[in-house]
């Protein structure tokens, strides 16, 4: 049998020995060994070792994550890590990942994304209905202001209720006796990797109960040092085009609207084959205020198939979204929004 080549640009001389950071989540170390197995497949003559450690956004999980400006709650530790050079690359839920990195950080290509949606999850006894058919006053659980914004413009009927923890915490507190909550409404990708999809009663869309998810969810965020030539080409022979280009649109989109992991963005990407039989994404993209009653939404197609054309289009979605009313919504918000605490908070899938 032959023996796998080195990367590219790697020296085989030099290191073969690399650390992957992450968080300790139940989630977040399945997702680390993903990319793990994906690796050592690739370079099977390479060794591969997991370093695990809390975030401040692991920490306490009391305060809702709207009322917080700081952006990098469950990346920072682990950045220290990278940048000290213990750790060779940081696995990131993408869409926990603040849209300006460290200046000696960026993100490397993007393995396939999982499925990117929101998804509605039923309290156990209860019968199964949609948001729509929900009775007034129903109780849906979530610390996302994207998607308390979303459900207050579609579903005004309902009340929202901040829950938080991870994903095996508010199913728990869903389905408690006791529980005030109807419905959860989470992301799609942690219940399939968790091998939670029997959970899941309705996949939400915007053509499947309105909803756009958040910038980057169902990715993976494979984080680098800048330099890195050696890593960023290893990750290269995992990486997905059509995922990593889609996910930097996202974020170009997001980072030109300043709004960070907790503005009320919904995106939705796809590619699609135009009348000549080239691929192009079209995004959607939608803001809301917190009350539901103003927004700005729009629907676009761009010729991407480059990490620079896919940061361009995602400009030219804000321009569009911004000349729709969207930058006064995300004033609004930010206006209201209480001083930085210095307590973090955990995410909300």
């Amino acid at each position: 049998m032959a023996t796998q080549a080195p990367p590219p640009s790697a020296n085989p001389a030099s290191q073969k020995i690399f650390t992957i950071g992450t968080r300790k989540s139940k989630l977040a170390l399945l997702q680390t060994d993903l990319v793990l197995a994906a690796l050592k497949g690739r370079y099977p003559d390479y060794e591969f070792k997991i370093h695990s450690r809390e975030t401040a956004g692991d920490q306490n999980t009391t305060i809702a994550l709207r009322d917080f400006t700081t952006k990098n709650l469950w990346t920072q530790e682990l950045e220290d890590l990278l940048e000290a050079g213990h750790v060779d690359l940081i696995v990131h839920s993408l869409k926990d990942v603040p849209t300006l990195l460290p200046s000696t950080c960026k993100l490397g290509p993007m393995m396939p994304r999982e499925d990117s949606r929101d998804v509605l999850v039923i309290k156990k006894g209860l019968p199964n209905m949609s948001l729509v058919e929900m009775p007034a006053g129903s109780v849906v659980g979530t610390s996302s202001i994207r998607r308390t914004a979303q459900l207050a413009q579609k579903y005004p009927h309902l009340k929202v209720m901040d829950v938080r923890g991870n994903i095996g915490t508010r199913l728990s507190k869903l389905d408690a006796e006791d529980s005030p909550y109807t419905c959860l409404i989470l992301a799609a990708a942690g219940l399939l990797r968790l091998g939670l999809e029997d959970r899941i009663f309705q996949y939400l869309e915007s053509k499947n109960g309105g909803m756009l998810y958040a910038v980057g969810q169902g990715a993976l965020g494979i984080e680098i040092r800048k330099d890195d030539q050696v890593m960023e080409d290893m990750l290269r022979g995992i990486g997905h085009d059509q995922t990593t280009f889609a996910c930097l649109a996202e974020r170009s989109l997001l980072r030109v609207l300043e709004g960070g992991c907790s503005a009320p963005l919904g995106v939705e990407t796809e590619w699609i084959q135009d009348t000549e039989g080239s691929s192009k994404l079209r995004m959607r993209a939608i803001v809301v205020s917190v009350d539901g009653r103003e927004s700005a939404e729009v629907e676009l197609d761009g010729a991407v198939g480059s990490t620079q054309s896919a940061e361009e289009f995602g400009i030219t979605v804000a321009k569009a979204l911004v000349a729709k009313g969207a930058g006064k919504i995300l004033e609004e918000i930010q206006r209201n929004k209480q001083p930085q605490l210095k307590i973090p908070v955990a995410e909300s899938s």
